[in-house]
């Protein structure tokens, strides 16, 4: 059944449980069974020894250990032993005090919380989980729900890096550009040089940042959000009673110590800041062969060795201000194992989310969507959209934007040459569009797990109340694509596209004043 129709079954049963039961493990678990039944064609044994591999090589892999895997879960647990340090300081309260004369009104803190999504955009692991436990005191004081808040850091974490050179993701992009250009043959042009050709291009990623402006300056609080925004206000509840269970929230688990400082906040985050991209760069210079410059290091920079080292020394730094107010000593046992206990529901997800992404890449789900495409046979101006879509779709059933890249770049790129040379760069963008636009929909995205984990949300209800947003850019992305495709006008394109998100922006506005 693999790369065939039956292959994109168990991502389609897993999302409609998903959003019918909002039980994310079980929905996830019930997708890896029926995957792996499909592989083994229903034979019980071979499909309980497929399960068993999928858990196995997310810790052990080719005889090894996968290292990778188990330092970014090693990142997750120190991260909550961070916050049960900043909490139990009393640095996080201090800081919210703090940025209470500073940032005056419940939109400062919004656009406090957006401005550093973009600022942090070396990468989107680090993005999503940095930004959210800067944000969160200062949006906590102003009554913004946390779901607000994962959605400020997951739009503006994935879409910035994606447009950005100096980045993982650009790094990786550029890396296989130049893998194209040069099995196409495509010798008058360079990689980086189209990579920021395509920034303008990349019209959800620019829609999806932008939009988060919008909604803090016109308020614009739509479908599930409007509810958990509406309840913040009223009650001063920042996450949904019904559905309580938050990686990295200890509300009510330490009382702050009385003699809390900002600095018990802002130096631990800065040094995991200052040594996680520090290590990014000493590993990047150690990977590159060759000829060593800025591209070369983020290209071959190891992100989840980088944020666990930074992991460590912020925990450190926290340790050394615990030991400093004299609290008792039997006070760090409790603090660091409360710490590792908020983090494991993300564990969990994660886990299962990894092992459903290892039994879709057997039935090959992605190489089916891209077959289905690479037959089809239809106007050239059509392609940028179409590629948007396919590559959504992509993103949406593997929770992968990075495999949907790998897979959908070189395909948009032979079908782009073969059909009409001027279409290659919007066709390239769509893809990187399209894959973004997929991530940030579905529940199995890695971004998607940790923006609310960095930022104290329920997984869930972060996806719920981010769809809406993410559809409206999407939209109008698609309509770009569609002027882009039929007029080759890039600036055309870009500024009907911005216009066009204005408008439905503040129409939405408009309808809500009307109707309060």
């Amino acid at each position: 059944m693999e790369g065939t129709f039956y292959s994109l079954i168990p991502a389609i049963v897993m999302l409609i449980l998903v959003l019918l039961t909002r039980k994310v493990i079980l929905s996830l678990g019930i997708g890896i069974i029926i995957g792996a039944l499909f592989i083994h064609d229903f034979n019980i044994l071979g499909s309980i020894q497929e399960i068993w591999k999928s858990f196995y090589e997310i810790f052990v892999l080719d005889g090894g250990l996968n290292v990778g895997n188990l330092l970014l879960l090693g990142f997750l647990l120190l991260l909550g032993m961070m916050i049960a340090f900043l909490q139990a300081s009393g640095g996080s309260r201090a800081f919210g005090k703090w940025m209470l004369t500073r940032v005056k009104t419940r939109k400062g803190a919004t656009l406090v919380s957006a401005l550093l999504g973009i600022i942090i955009f070396i990468d989107d692991y680090f993005n999503a989980l940095a930004v959210g436990q800067i944000a969160r005191p200062i949006t906590d004081q102003y009554k913004i729900s946390r779901v607000k808040l994962a959605y400020i850091v997951d739009s503006t974490s994935a879409p910035i890096t994606v447009i950005s050179p100096i980045s993982s993701w650009g790094a990786y992009i550029i890396g296989i550009l130049g893998g194209i250009f040069a099995a196409n043959g495509l010798t008058d042009m360079q990689p980086l040089q189209a990579f920021i050709q395509m920034i303008p291009l990349n019209f959800y990623a620019i829609a999806a940042t932008l939009l988060v402006f919008l909604v803090a300056f016109l308020k614009m609080d739509i479908g599930p959000m409007r509810t958990h925004e509406e309840r913040a206000i009223r009650t001063g509840e920042l996450i949904d009673p019904k559905n309580n269970k938050i990686a990295g929230d200890l509300s009510g688990v330490f009382e702050p110590h009385p003699e809390g400082k900002v600095r018990h906040l802002i130096l631990p985050i800065l040094v995991l800041i200052f040594v996680t991209v520090l290590a990014m760069f000493l590993t990047g210079i150690n990977n590159s062969e060759g000829n060593v410059n800025i591209f070369s290091i983020f290209a071959n920079t190891d992100v989840n060795l980088s944020l666990f080292v930074g992991g460590l020394a912020a925990v450190l730094t926290s340790l050394l201000f615990h030991i400093n107010q004299n609290t008792p000593k039997a006070s760090l046992g409790k603090l660091l194992v409360e710490g590792m206990k908020t983090m494991l529901p993300a564990i969990y997800i994660l886990i299962f989310a990894w092992m459903i992404g290892s039994i879709i890449g057997t039935l090959q789900t992605g190489e089916y969507l891209a077959h289905i495409f690479d037959n089809l046979h239809v106007n050239t101006g059509l392609l940028p959209f179409l590629f948007f879509i396919i590559a959504g779709f992509m993103a949406l059933a593997t929770g992968s934007s990075w495999g949907t890249f790998g897979i959908m770049l070189p395909i948009a790129a032979e079908v782009a040459i073969v059909t009409d040379i001027s279409i290659l760069l919007p066709a390239l963008a769509a893809v990187l569009a399209g894959a973004v636009f997929g991530d940030h929909c579905t529940p199995i995205s890695d971004t998607t797990i940790l923006s609310a984990t960095g930022s104290g949300a329920n997984h869930m209800d972060h996806v719920l109340t981010q769809l809406p947003y993410a559809i409206i850019a999407a939209v109008v992305a698609m309509v770009g694509y569609l002027i882009v495709g039929f007029t080759n006008q890039v600036f055309l394109s870009f500024v009907l596209t911005v216009g066009l998100l204005i408008v439905i922006s503040l129409g939405i506005n408009y309808f809500h004043k009307k109707n309060a």
